[in-house]
Formats: C-alpha cells, structure tokens, sequence
C-alpha cells in the first residue's frame, strides 16, 4: 500500500507536470509564430507571409491541460487519502474543523478524509530522558541539582525510561505540550526530586537513604505522569555528585570513622584475647588439679592393690620356688635319661653299621664270585665254540672291520699276522673264477699302494 501510496504521487506529480509543459509549449509555438511574422518587411515578405498571415494561430490546448491537471490532482488526492502509521507508532486522526477525534490509528494502512484530517503519529516506544549530575561535554542532558536539609546543592543523574500510552494518544496531543519528553516528563522529574531532596540530609543521600530517596521518587514520578497518560517503566539514580568542600569533608569524616571503628575492633579483639588468656589459664588450672587428683587417686589405688597383694605373693612366690625346685629336679632326671638313650642309640648305631658292613662285603665278594665263575665258565663256552668253528673269530673280525676299514695294506709274507688266513679265506672264492697267473686281490692291492 505503501508502494502503491508513493507511485500514485509520482503520477499526479508526472501529470501536473505534463500539463503545465503542454501549455507551455504551445504558448511558445504562438510567440515564436508571430515573431517571424511581425519581423518580417518589405513587399516580397508580405507576399510571401500573405497566405500565413489570413490562417489563424492555433490555439493552446488547456483543456487537455486542464484534463491532465485534474487527474494529477485527483492521484494526488488519493495519495492523501492513504495515511501508513510505522511500528513501533500509533497515530491520532486530527479534523480541521472538530479537532483530535477519538481513538487511535495502530501501524497498518487507514484512510482519511483529504483536505479534511490529518494524522498526528507519536512514537509508542520506551524512551529515556537522561539528566547529568555534573558538565561533562561528552554526555548531552539536562543537570539536575537539588538542595538537601542543610541547604547544599547535590548533582543527580537520573534516569527515565518511559512511553506513551497508545490508547490515550487523543488526550495527550490535546492536552500535553509537544515534544512530551522535553516539556512534561522533564519538569515532572525534577520537581519530584527538589521536593523530596530537603526531607534528606546530604549524607542521607549520599550513604544511608538513597534507595528509599528514589523509590518515593520513583512512586511520585509514575503517579504525576500516568495521569496525563505517560507510563513509566523505571526510575534509575544513577550517580550523585557532592560539593567538592562537602566531598573533601565527608572523606576526611569518612576517614576518621574508618579509623574510629579499626580502634574500636582492634580493642575489642585485644579485650576477646585477654578473655581467651583468663579463660585458657582456668582451664589449665582445672586441668592441673584433676590431674593431681587423679594422681593421688591412682596411688591410692597402687598402694591398695599392692597392700592386697602382698597377702598372696608370699604363698605364691614359696609355690613358685618349689615349682623351680621340682622343674629342675625333672629336667636333671630327664637329662641323664637322655644321655643314657643317646649312649644305647649310638651303640645301636655302631653295630647296626658293622653288620652292615660285613652285609656288603659279603654281597661283594658273592657277586665277585659269581662274576668270575660266569666269565670262565663263558670262556670255556666260547673256547669249546671257537674250536669246534675256527672260522667264526674270522668272520667276527671281519664283520667288525668291514665298517671302519676302506684299504688295508697287509705284508705278503706275514706269518704272525692274524688277519692273513681270514683275508685269503675270504677272498679265496672271489679268485677262483680268475686267470690262475693272476696274484691274490691283497697281493694286488699291495702291489698298487706300493
């Protein structure tokens, strides 16, 4: 709508100007038309002007003119009709002949009457007015200063955060001062805070009362202006600025308190210590004479127990003596029992180890016994054995040999050698076979190793 609001003014804009460029341009045909006309002199000319001169000029078209006007104008009128209040803004329907008319326009699109209402449109957001304690060029804000009960001028900088209630814009463009800020909202805050400064010393202010100082202007404040339709959300003290001799005073006083009250503790912790002192040496004291008295009574009672005991140590320490005698009298009794035990058990051992001496002797002159009477009756087996084959040690030898043994080289004429009569013995049936002038296997052997 918006959009729509702004090109219908662009086009009775465009059409007032068409209209006024139409007029002008055709009043500027005419004067240019009748300049050449009016310049010109001399027979030649008027002939040859004769003919424009009896056609009329033409006329300016203002009724097309006054066509487009009426259509600017009514675009524009349309335009007029359309009013589009913002968020955060409400508006108030103003009429040039009853006044602010009841109710309030919220953001959206409205129509109006043109050329008979307007609309007034009033920020409904919260808004702060600020004052400074002090000058200071960095921050903009009235000063606020206020006397106390002594008469002494004190700085506040207050804050207040407020808005317009939406529902009673009619009544505050009627009634209240524009802007609302400045001229209502303004005066209310600081005559509440100067009528309620001088119930308050300076030091009230400053230290002890200054949140109840702002609540009762916070109270004050919310009332005033909701009366005229201002809601007020909150009442801030923000700062409090003191006479500078005031200020230098109250530190020095401040000081002197300061150190009023360390003295004062300190006293007091140094009178607590002395208490604790007394109170420390009673309770040594008490607890020195319990021990004592627990002493005495402990000796008491060793002296009683001791007294009591006395009446049986004796007959206990005569069953002691003749319980030592009697231990001492078995133990020498067992002693020479032992002794006697250890005598007969060694001469046991003595001859338990010459039996069995004279056991192993005996075993080993039997197994030698055996042994040699096995080892020739063997003997006289393989003796028996050997003499019934004699070629059977050859053949022994033989097998034993053949292992071990690759070339042996053996005399020819060996008489004494043992190993003769075998070799030809095993060989003999090898060489039958072969040329009779050939020499035995071992004669060759010999024969090459030589």
């Amino acid at each position: 709508m918006l959009a729509l609001k702004y090109l219908l003014m662009i086009l009775g804009v465009g059409l007032f100007g068409s209209a006024g460029a139409l007029v002008a341009y055709d009043i500027f045909l005419a004067t240019q038309l009748r300049r050449l006309l009016g310049g010109r002199a001399g027979g030649e000319a008027t002939r040859e002007v004769g003919p424009l001169a009896a056609r009329p000029f033409r006329p300016v078209r203002a009724r097309l003119a006054l066509q487009l006007a009426a259509a600017g104008a009514l675009a524009i009128l349309i335009t007029q009709m359309i009013v589009v209040i913002p968020d955060g803004a409400a508006g108030v329907r103003i009429s040039q002949i009853s006044g602010a008319r009841p109710g309030t326009l919220y953001p959206g699109v409205h129509l109006i009457t043109p050329l008979v209402d307007s609309v007034a449109i009033y920020d409904t957001r919260e808004q702060v007015y600020t004052t400074l304690a002090s000058e200071n060029p960095k921050l903009k804000g009235d000063i606020l200063n206020v006397q106390a009960r002594e008469g002494l001028n004190v700085g506040l900088a207050v804050s207040v955060r407020y808005r317009l209630d939406s529902k009673r814009l009619d009544s505050i463009h009627t009634n209240l001062p524009q802007p609302v800020g400045e001229q209502v909202v303004a005066p209310v805050v600081s005559t509440v805070y100067r009528q309620l400064a001088p119930n308050y010393i300076t030091r009230e202010i400053f230290a002890t009362k200054r949140e109840e100082l702002r609540t009762k202007a916070a109270e004050a404040i919310t009332a005033r202006l909701a009366s005229d339709g201002i809601l007020v959300r909150e009442v801030l003290l923000r700062d409090l600025q003191l006479p500078a001799e005031y200020a230098k005073g109250l530190e020095g006083l401040l000081l002197k308190e300061q150190e009023n009250e360390r003295l004062g503790t300190e006293q007091e912790i140094k009178q607590k210590e002395v208490k604790i002192a007394e109170l420390e040496a009673e309770a040594q004291k008490s607890r020195e004479v319990k021990q004592a008295e627990a002493q005495a009574q402990v000796r008491v009672l060793q002296a009683k127990a001791e007294a009591d005991a006395m009446q049986y140590t004796l007959p206990l320490k005569q069953k002691q003596i003749e319980q030592t005698k009697l231990e001492a009298q078995a133990r020498k009794e067992a002693t020479l029992e032992n002794a006697e035990a250890a005598a007969q058990a060694k001469i046991i051992d003595s001859k338990a180890e010459v039996e069995r001496q004279k056991n192993l002797a005996d075993a080993e002159a039997n197994r030698i016994r055996v042994t040699a009477a096995a080892d020739a009756e063997r003997m006289k087996y393989e003796a028996s054995v050997l003499k019934q084959n004699p070629m059977l040690i050859q053949k022994i030898i033989a097998e034993r040999l053949s292992d071990k043994l690759q070339i042996m080289m053996v005399p020819i004429d060996g008489k004494n050698f043992f190993a003769n009569d075998v070799l030809r013995s095993a060989f003999s049936s090898v060489g039958s076979g072969d040329d009779p002038d050939d020499p035995p296997p071992v004669q060759r052997k010999s024969q090459r190793r030589q």
